[in-house]
């Protein structure tokens, strides 16, 4: 290890320091301010996470073998459905009635739209849909995971499927002009029996206040659906809302007209994801022989942080820690196959003990704790994480004065204190482009990158400061 000195005069290294204003005082004529530069080894590894929050923006659907490594990866999911405030359907003697007073849909259909996949669009996939339960419902501020079983959440009155669906990501039964436009969302259509839409309307008119919001609408009238997927390989479908669509017959006048009532699968409603992942715990086993990590999504397959803040801090105890920057660079991918896994764009850096509250509590990125970066030139450069490793030593001081612990017996109760995990994330389209106010959500789409490290020495660069007379 290698350290130099250097003189540097006083109004530029303050503009270099960290918040961290303990050894500041007043200063006298010939005070100066010594800086230093060291370089310490960081140990990272794969981490295998099986399970992450399961309540996402996105929802995803499909089966994916992974061309690189042979894990294999399903996706299935739930979503229960908004009503908008106020809702009003057209007075029933106005409606389309049988015999017995009751009012009749013309139909049903639910839509998945998607603006992104991976895989073959022409790939051939089956899915089943089933009816959830008004007196299971899922709980909005109930912590689910992705290894969830939702087949729980089904209606057992209901427990055969309510539809079933054979499609193609690129809808073959619409022309090319109208698939290639501009304005085409691409979905999936998905038809209902059509007395399930009459059951909702005539919900309305027994109880209008059933739909004056989302809660009384999933506890009384819709609970929502499980998409179960069935058949397919290759394809993975990212989707960006769903909607279920009830057409009816009223007359207005002397006129009859077709009506369109749509409840929509928003933010203001649970959508929760289910992955099941077989293979990653062999592909586990041959990265610790390895000299590179994996971040693998949806897999669960993270790269985990070693921090060296004793070895930062040893001899350095009343030292300022200004700058501390890691770099972790990507071996790049030979893989042949016509649909490689993506690149994730952008990291999380966050605590190890932090990476499931962090999502569930919707926390913003603190450059304390958390922090975020880019892919760019074929790396993940970090530029300075000082404010975390002086966290952690106050956290760690903190700790051992409260329980009289040794140091090694504090650390040994608490094995993840200097440990943080680099995780995938991606934003909320409605959040604002200020990185301090965004909303960071998992990114669970199909993305893989092997990066330095394991039994491949990583280098973390650290500069103090110091004042000396």
């Amino acid at each position: 290890m290698k350290a130099r000195f250097l003189w540097i005069a006083l109004a530029a290294a303050l503009g270099a320091c960290d918040d961290n204003t303990a050894t500041l005082g007043i200063l006298e004529e010939n005070d100066q301010i010594t800086s230093s530069y060291s370089q310490f080894q960081m140990k990272t590894t794969t981490l295998l996470v099986d399970s992450v929050p399961a309540i996402n923006g996105t929802c995803y659907l499909g089966q994916v073998t992974d061309p690189e490594t042979g894990t294999r990866i399903t996706a299935d999911f739930l979503t229960q459905f908004h009503t908008m405030e106020n809702y009003k359907l057209p007075k029933k003697e106005q409606m389309n009635q049988d015999q017995y007073g009751k009012v009749v849909a013309d139909s049903i259909e639910v839509r998945l739209y998607f603006n992104d996949f991976y895989g073959d669009s022409t790939n051939l996939m089956k899915l089943s849909v089933y009816e959830l339960d008004t007196l299971n419902v899922v709980k909005e501020g109930t912590e689910y995971y992705t290894n969830l079983n939702l087949k729980q959440f089904v209606n057992p009155l209901r427990s055969a499927p309510i539809a079933q669906k054979v499609f193609t990501p690129r809808d073959m039964t619409v022309d090319d002009g109208t698939l290639d436009g501009s304005n085409y969302y691409h979905n999936v259509r998905i038809k209902l029996p059509a007395e399930y839409g009459s059951f909702i309307l005539n919900k309305y008119y027994e109880n209008p206040d059933f739909f004056k919001n989302s809660f009384e609408f999933t506890h009384h009238v819709c609970p929502g659906f499980y998409f179960n997927l069935t058949q397919g390989d290759g394809t993975m479908l990212y989707l960006d809302v769903s909607a279920m669509d009830v057409y009816f017959t009223y007359t207005d006048q002397d006129s009859t007209m077709t009506g369109m009532t749509r409840f929509a699968a928003t933010g203001e409603v649970i959508q929760g994801n289910r992955m099941d992942v077989k293979g990653c715990e062999s592909l586990l086993q041959s990265a610790l022989n390895s000299s590179h990590t994996y971040i693998k999504t949806p897999a669960g397959l993270y790269t985990q942080l070693e921090l060296p803040v004793n070895d930062i801090y040893r001899n350095h105890e009343n030292d300022s820690v200004n700058n501390v920057k890691i770099t972790l660079n990507r071996y790049n991918d030979f893989n042949t196959s016509n649909y490689a896994l993506g690149i994730p764009q952008t990291l999380l850096l966050v605590r190890k003990q932090d990476m499931n509250t962090f999502f569930q509590e919707k926390k913003k990125v603190d450059n304390i704790t958390s922090y975020v970066t880019s892919f760019n030139m074929n790396q993940y450069a970090f530029s300075n994480i000082a404010r975390l490793i002086s966290h952690c030593r106050q956290e760690k001081m903190r700790g051992m004065s409260e329980t009289g612990l040794s140091e090694a017996e504090w650390e040994q109760q608490n094995p993840d204190w200097n440990k943080a995990v680099l995780i995938p994330v991606t934003t909320s389209n409605s959040q604002s482009s200020s990185s301090s106010s965004q909303m960071w959500l998992l990114d669970m789409k199909l993305n893989s990158v092997c990066l330095q490290g394991q039994n491949q020495t990583i280098m973390m660069n650290v500069i103090y400061s110091k004042f000396s007379r």
